[in-house]
């Protein structure tokens, strides 16, 4: 699946993912390969995304947002903890 996760000042994650692990309004969800589409509200947490490659990056957020749409493309807009 194809993975976009911005903070308003950078691009902190674009590229092909796994899977992408986070807290969620509604708890923590994973999304794998052809999730169904959905938008949810971010809350604080760490997420994590794993590469193709088997690689994990953790991303440390406090809020945002997310977009799994069609064509297996996630958006995903967040204010990092700094």
């Amino acid at each position: 699946m194809t993975l976009g996760v911005y903070s308003l000042e950078k691009v902190l994650y674009r590229g092909e993912a796994v899977s992408v692990n986070c807290a969620t309004a509604m708890g923590e969800i994973t999304i794998l390969d052809h999730h169904q589409q959905m938008i949810s509200i971010l809350k604080k947490g760490v997420m994590k995304i794993v590469d193709n490659n088997g690689k994990e990056h953790y991303i440390n957020v406090s809020s945002g947002f997310l977009e799994v749409g069609s064509g297996n493309e996630i958006k995903i807009l967040i204010e990092e903890v700094l």
